[in-house]
């Protein structure tokens, strides 16, 4: 009988600047565990993508990322502060907006405008 198991999926992303690409996700908590000269995996918790060192404004500017988090307010200050210190380019954070999927979410932008959607699932009052 075939076995249809999946262990994991990773996203690729792109980059225009790869080292500031790298540089702004390990500022907002990424680690990178692996590292070459044209891919590199990221991990946040127990959740991976990879950055590629491959640009096209379409395909970049269409990727998003889900990301399910506790706190999308702490999130928001967390990328805020990065932000006000360090110039990424085109990255940007907007604050915490309830979604009409039942989510409170932090828009991040990275800097070639992959966005990620830190998504705090919002509970139903009892």
């Amino acid at each position: 009988m075939p076995n249809y198991a999946v262990s994991e999926i990773k996203p690729f992303i792109g980059s225009r600047d790869y080292d500031e690409s790298k540089a702004f996700y390990q500022a907002i908590g990424w680690e990178m565990t692996f590292d070459s000269q044209d891919i590199c995996e990221m991990r946040l918790g127990d959740n991976f993508f990879y950055l590629q060192r491959y640009y096209d404004r379409n395909w970049c500017e269409n990727s998003m990322l889900h990301i399910t988090v506790e706190d999308a307010h702490a999130w928001y200050e967390r990328v805020r502060l990065v932000l006000a210190e360090v110039d990424y380019g085109a990255a940007r954070v907007d604050p915490p907006r309830e979604q009409s999927y039942g989510s409170l979410v932090t828009f991040v932008w990275d800097p070639v405008g992959v966005l990620l959607h830190f998504a705090q699932p919002i509970k139903p009052e009892t």
